[in-house]
């Protein structure tokens, strides 16, 4: 099986200015995903180090230059998801790791549970080796200025869905998904989206396929988007044509609007959004694709 890799950088109305930014982005992390695979790396490898490199990235709502909730702070949620054993590990409200899709792998590999938040989840990073970093090391000026205008306005941000994620397949056929992400701007403190919740923000299972979503978190976990994508890979035909009908679905039952990364069992591509915009990388043979889809659909 040839390794693959897609990345995404979020499914939004990315504003002009963030436009080159988002796509060096997820071009370089899905260059890094790749090196991994054709390595001989694991498809598990290759997403947790794609993921990570965005983390770093202040381009995406992910790790450093996350959002800013209600209180002026960052609250981060990854997930990571093994195709082959159906195994998952996620971390929520994490307010002091630098990268929680390491944080997630360890709880996957490490732990005998799947899902650790707050405190509990920044602990077990000390007891792991990761560190913890001074919570302003991941703001910067730009979401800060975001936060002041948000709050001078008396509004909480729903529209903007800079979450990261990426999918792989590598040399032995195996499938991983892994998503990361700040959440909303201006989100109440303690809110959790979809990105850690098994099915919503990522799903794999080597049988059939596996994708990672953005979007509006609520809606998503309302249709179990990213589970929902994946069984409709069979129906429909295609990982494209599952992204597709999965997304129209969560737009015609809850409104909500968002986008889908996806590989299938037999190494096939598909992605959709029903946003303005979504930023995406995948490997063409030895080669990155790296664009921002325009939706002309848009409500």
């Amino acid at each position: 099986m040839k390794p693959r890799i897609i990345v995404h950088g979020g499914a939004w109305s990315i504003s002009d200015d963030l436009m080159k930014p988002h796509l060096n982005g997820v071009r370089k992390a899905a260059g890094l995903g790749l090196n991994i695979l054709n390595s001989g790396g694991s498809a598990l490898d290759a997403v947790e180090q794609a993921v990570s490199y965005m983390e770093d990235n202040p381009a995406f709502d992910a790790g450093v230059g996350s959002f800013l909730n209600e209180k002026g702070f960052v609250e981060l949620d990854a997930m990571i998801v093994d195709g082959r054993t159906l195994k998952f590990g996620s971390v929520a409200s994490v307010r002091r790791v630098r990268n929680p899709i390491r944080l997630a792998r360890l709880v996957m590999e490490r732990t005998e549970f799947h899902m650790f938040v707050s405190e509990g989840a920044e602990r077990l990073a000390e007891r792991f080796g990761l560190g913890l970093v001074d919570p302003s090391e991941l703001i910067v000026e730009r979401e800060v200025e975001r936060w002041k205008n948000l709050r001078r306005e008396g509004k909480r941000s729903s529209y903007i869905f800079s979450t990261v994620g990426a999918v792989a397949m590598d040399s032995n056929g195996d499938l991983a998904a892994a998503t990361s992400t700040g959440g909303l701007p201006n989100k109440m403190v303690g809110r959790v989206g979809d990105s850690p919740l098994i099915g919503c923000g990522a799903y794999a299972d080597n049988l059939v396929g596996a994708a990672s979503a953005t979007g509006h978190g609520e809606s998503t976990m309302r249709v179990l988007l990213s589970k929902l994508a994946v069984d409709l890979i069979h129906s429909t035909g295609h990982p494209k044509s599952a992204a597709e009908v999965a997304l129209k679905i969560m737009k015609e039952r809850t409104g909500g609007l968002g986008g889908l990364i996806l590989i299938d069992s037999a190494g096939r591509f598909g992605y959709a959004h029903t946003t303005r915009r979504m930023a995406l990388a995948y490997s063409k043979g030895e080669k990155i694709v790296a664009f921002i889809s325009e939706e002309d659909r848009q409500t």
